[in-house]
């Protein structure tokens, strides 16, 4: 018999399949698989969501249980533990606000005594590589399997199912949970333990940056008399359009900044960036220029919970215009 892989059938979803590759055998559907989901903010719930609609058995966990009641209505039981979550799960996916949260679940006994081995653990909170790297090792020496899998598009991308996700860690593990993953985005594998993070990493420098440039190009239409919904519409297409432009460039001409992806956890990804350059002994000048401006945006402009396209409030403060 070979590993147990995933494979999808029309009546109970994404399921366990057991290949005998004896002479005559045939592929028998084992069970459905059960799926944790712990951490249901922002983006947690509407993954959760599109795990439900393929077809899953999900558990939901999340500290602020109210967060989690929602996906009661669309089939998941909620625990009110971590613990209780997991106990009769296949694979555990976290999406938790950084790798200290997914370690704190580590150092849980309670926790731990329901880990067990050949569970698969989906890690696609945004974390430091090392952190991926010491998760992944503690967790292959109780024989569980490890995927760091950090997502890209934000609140709107999670209810679509279109997150870019970067997988670092076995290739082998990565293709048995790929219908898992690919209900939620599209999986890329990129490399051994920690890469996943580390493409997130450039993934929110080119983020924060390109907010700072949208943020610029938006208050020169404005203050010089262009309309910012002409502009994007003329650059629509062109080598100056991306998803941030339209997106975040729509959000600061109309001063909408509730959260989709929040400052702090914005600044929490430059400042794990910036360490992770200084260990390899380069400079990222853009991006610690950036970060010094959402901090300052978080510590003196109270923009902690703002969206991160609230970077054009400090701009405007910075000009004296507010």
């Amino acid at each position: 018999m070979r590993p147990e892989t995933l494979a999808y059938d029309r009546d109970c979803g994404l399921a366990i399949t057991k290949r005998d590759t004896s002479p005559g055998g045939q592929e028998i559907m084992s069970k459905q698989f059960d799926v944790a989901v712990l951490g249901t903010g922002l983006m947690g719930v509407p993954m959760a969501r599109n795990l439900l609609k393929s077809g899953l058995s999900v558990t939901a966990w999340n500290r602020t249980l109210d967060k989690a009641k929602p996906l009661v209505a669309e089939g998941a039981t909620v625990t009110d533990t971590a613990a209780l979550a997991i106990a009769d799960a296949d694979i555990i996916v976290t999406m938790l606000s950084d790798g200290y949260a997914t370690g704190a679940l580590l150092a849980d006994a309670a926790f731990c005594e329901h880990l067990k081995p050949g569970m698969i653990w989906i890690d696609m909170s945004s974390a430091k590589p090392e952190h991926a790297r010491e998760q992944s090792a503690q967790l292959a020496r109780m024989g569980i399997s490890h995927l760091d899998a950090p997502v890209s598009g934000g609140t709107r991308g999670a209810e679509a199912a279109t997150l870019a996700i970067m997988v670092g860690g076995d290739k082998d593990v990565l293709e048995q949970v790929k219908p898992i993953l690919s209900a939620m985005g599209q999986p890329v594998h990129v490399g051994p333990s920690g890469s996943g993070q580390l493409c997130k990493l450039a993934n929110q420098t080119i983020v924060a940056v390109t907010i700072s440039a949208v943020a610029e190009a938006t208050l020169l239409a404005q203050q010089g008399g262009a309309d910012p919904m002409a502009l994007r519409s003329a650059l629509k297409g062109g080598f100056a359009d991306s998803v941030i432009l339209q997106q975040h460039g729509e959000r600061m001409s109309e001063g909408n900044f509730a959260p989709g992806g929040l400052c702090k956890f914005q600044l929490k990804d430059l400042d794990n960036t910036l360490e992770e350059a200084r260990s390899l002994g380069i400079e990222l000048p853009n991006t610690q220029s950036v970060r010094d401006r959402f901090k300052y945006l978080i510590d003196e402009m109270a923009g902690a919970e703002l969206d991160h396209s609230a970077l054009y409030l400090e701009l405007k403060k910075r000009n004296k215009m507010s």
